[in-house]
């Protein structure tokens, strides 16, 4: 059996092979085993290189040797390192069809879905329906409309008619308001309570000399 195989539990030739999702945790279960192998040889590696160092210049010999496994430890880590990658990429690559496939799903079952719910509709069905609609929606408007107009005395009354008599009593209003106001008595401002000012004392005396001049002028004449 190849190793593969042994990793997904495959059977003969007729078995059944293993889901998206049993893969998947296959793989990351052998993930986690690697890397636990890589943490194991790393470790190997350091301890060989020290003891290479240990034994440098007093056992060439096991300096030798634990070079020659330190060798072998970086050839095996290598290799784990290259098989992680490997099953790194098939891992992702199985989510990606694992989620690709849960989309197609999904979507196939909404398609059923609207299929079923479409099923029992007639589009001539569907038009008719709305044709009614909008026929009772008229109907509703024209019956508010009616319900709304004003009804009873005073529809058949001419509006201009009415505008013209409302001016007219405004009119009339507007006169007797002009009539009230002439009527009344308009009061007379107050007399100034304070005195005129008086003429100065100099002018007064000019005035004086001024007719003793004239007078004076007459008598010579005669």
């Amino acid at each position: 059996m190849s190793l593969f195989g042994k990793i997904f539990g495959g059977g003969g030739k007729g078995g059944k092979g293993p889901s998206p999702q049993e893969a998947i945790q296959k793989l990351r279960e052998t993930e986690e085993m690697l890397t636990k192998k890589q943490e194991f040889l790393e470790k190997k590696i350091e301890q060989e290189l020290q003891t290479a160092k240990k034994n440098g210049t007093k056992n060439k010999r096991a300096a030798l040797q634990a070079l020659k496994r330190k060798k072998r430890y970086e050839k095996q880590l290598g290799q784990i390192d290259g098989t992680l990658s490997t099953i790194e990429f098939q891992r992702e690559a199985l989510e990606n069809a694992n989620t690709n496939t849960e989309v197609l799903k999904n979507m196939g079952f909404a398609a059923k879905a609207m299929k079923s719910a479409h099923e029992n509709m007639d589009i001539d069905k569907v038009d008719d329906l709305m044709q009614d609609i909008t026929e009772q929606q008229e109907l509703a408007q024209e019956i508010s409309d009616a319900i709304s107009k004003p009804v009873g005395f005073g529809e058949d009354l001419d509006e201009d008619e009415l505008l013209a008599e409302l001016e007219e009593l405004e009119q009339e209003e507007l006169d007797n308001t002009l009539l009230d106001v002439g009527a009344e008595d308009v009061p007379l401002p107050n007399v100034p309570s304070t005195s005129l000012p008086s003429r100065p004392a100099a002018k007064k005396e000019d005035d004086e000399d001024d007719m003793v001049d004239l007078k004076r002028w007459g008598m010579e004449a005669i």
